[in-house]
């Protein structure tokens, strides 16, 4: 399976002309919609610091989501790999990112918090799972941030 390309298609849509354009900075909505087909639309916007609506998503929040989502993921199919019968799986991810001077920025880390609830199997081993988790996350290894784990196990009776 090494070498094979997958591609993906997004469609975003400005909807934000609030009748005068981008005549001023306040002067528009940043207001969005993405759209990938066969998919319920997203409504995204900017972050509320800068100018965004704070119903909608925006590209931060989605961004330490997809992290969260794609190492959660990652560890579910290596918990039924591997004999971890997983019941319960909560994330409380974070993400930091650094404003510059200028006004761009970067995220300077990301921080996951897996609570990992299993009824059969090693905890050692479910509590393993997260390294190798991260080390084959599709969206981990395509950020330049860095990404901590802090894991918790529990096990509860089948």
């Amino acid at each position: 399976m090494s070498g094979r390309i997958h591609r993906y298609t997004a469609e975003t849509v400005w909807t934000g002309d609030t009748g005068q354009g981008t005549a001023g900075y306040r002067s528009y909505s940043r207001d969005h919609d993405l759209k990938i087909a066969g998919k319920p639309v997203i409504a995204g916007s900017s972050d509320p610091a800068f100018r965004g609506d704070a119903t909608r998503h925006n590209p931060e929040d989605l961004l330490v989501a997809s992290a969260s989502a794609c190492h959660m993921l990652w560890y579910l199919h290596l918990a039924s790999t591997r004999g971890i019968v997983v019941r319960g799986y909560t994330d409380a991810a974070e993400g930091e990112m650094t404003e510059r001077a200028d006004g761009g920025g970067a995220f300077t880390r990301i921080r996951l918090r897996p609570r990992v609830t299993i009824s059969a199997g090693d905890p050692a081993v479910a509590q393993s799972l997260h390294g190798e988790a991260h080390h084959l996350c599709f969206i981990a290894n395509s950020l330049s941030c860095p990404i901590e784990i802090e894991d918790t196990v529990e096990v509860v009776s089948a």
